[in-house]
């Protein structure tokens, strides 16, 4: 049976233009970037060029790009660099609701002996303004927020939240890994101080990551040994993935005007529409009028994830039971918890993420396979188990 994969906020299929370009730089062209002769070079335009195309999809210039391991390390960077400028100040300004990258971060740092504010969420999945603002104290160190929801797809106002860091002079710092080429982001305009990202969430390779850090924002270096991405974090760059990630970016900017994404938004409301006529019971989970167009997370009442999860991967229908960095726990998504959601929603709740390579065949196939699955396991769940 053919694989249907609605698991694309876990990682993408890479882009057949990316693998492309990325072989030369394994076999050909695979010089250190930091030599100074000219087979090194070859490998040093690559990644100036990577740097321009980066910048471009998110309205940066090329020297506000920094290259890491990949997207948690570039939330590390960003978190760990900007405090270590910051000090003596050790209070830090978050949510509950925040990737694994971030939370299980700031739960070491807490251990480390810095103060954190954990922000709720209401049932859509957002953050209260008032209270973020009344959070800003003078001995605040940073803010880091998600601007899109890893299991929800919900969108921050992230704007607005800058702003009112801006007022009070606080850097803040946005994990844009599942908003990246999903929706056009501009640094600029958005006012951010730094955003994280990583190029597997929109079809580019893994191993590798990007954070802007906006020119005059002072960050120290977290990984030491060497001058490499203008002494920001130091090892020798890994020049395939950033050729690849370069080209990734190209294709995301492509993708706002040639319909990609429309198309994959009406096969996720198509699919949402169909789960909830065809399964009493079941509701859509986080604001659908604010999220990114290829994610819907859907609760069914009475049911574990885990099982559904497995259940349907046995009919080779892929999907997730929140983020793929926290899967194995029985536990409910702490997103899902953090919502206010009741528990028998919460421990129901199922992550489809699509992508501009999901065929409306699949989505088909997924509507066919999903009710009788879920059927089953309610049939076979003990009465009043939830």
């Amino acid at each position: 049976m053919d694989l249907i994969y609605l698991d694309n906020n876990a990682t993408t299929k890479i882009a057949p233009e990316v693998l492309a370009a990325m072989l030369p730089y394994f076999d050909q062209c695979y010089g250190n970037p930091s030599s100074v002769h000219r087979f090194g070079q070859l490998a040093r335009q690559a990644i100036d060029v990577a740097r321009e195309q980066v910048a471009a999809l998110i309205g940066s210039s090329p020297g506000e790009i920094i290259f890491t391991g990949g997207g948690t390390e570039a939330v590390n960077l960003a978190i760990r660099g900007l405090l270590a400028s910051r000090s003596p100040r050790k209070r830090i300004v978050t949510c509950h609701a925040e990737h694994s990258a971030t939370r299980e971060l700031c739960q070491q740092l807490a251990k480390e002996g810095f103060d954190i504010v954990w922000l709720p969420v209401d049932q859509q999945g957002h953050i209260n303004l008032d209270t973020l603002a009344t959070s800003l104290t003078d001995d605040t160190a940073l803010i880091s927020l998600l601007y899109a929801n890893n299991e929800t797809g919900v969108l921050s106002p992230v704007d607005q939240i800058a702003s009112l860091c801006r007022a009070k002079k606080i850097p803040f710092h946005c994990d844009g890994t599942q908003a990246l080429g999903k929706i056009p982001v501009d640094v600029v305009s958005l006012g951010v101080d730094a955003l994280s990202f990583a190029p597997h969430k929109f079809h580019g390779p893994k191993g590798v990551g990007c954070l802007y850090l906006r020119r005059g924002v002072r960050l120290r270096p977290q990984v030491i040994g060497g001058p490499h991405e203008s002494s920001r974090r130091g090892g020798t760059e890994n020049v395939p993935a950033i050729v690849g990630t370069g080209v990734a970016c190209d294709l995301a900017r492509a993708s706002f005007s040639n319909g990609d994404l429309t198309r994959v938004a009406n096969l996720r409301d198509r699919l949402e529409r169909d789960i909830l006529a065809a399964l009493p019971d079941t509701q859509i989970l986080g604001d659908t009028a604010h999220r990114v167009p290829n994610t819907t997370n859907i609760g069914f009442s009475r049911l574990e994830a885990d099982a559904i999860v497995i259940s349907l991967s046995e009919q080779s229908l892929c999907v997730s039971a929140g983020s793929a960095c926290s899967s194995g726990s029985l536990e409910p998504s702490h997103v899902l918890i953090a919502m206010g959601l009741p528990p028998r929603l919460a421990h129901g709740g199922i992550r489809f993420s699509l992508s501009k390579y999901t065929t409306d065949q699949e989505i088909t196939r997924a509507l066919q396979i999903l009710p009788p699955v879920i059927q089953r396991l309610r049939a076979i769940l003990p009465v009043g188990a939830q």
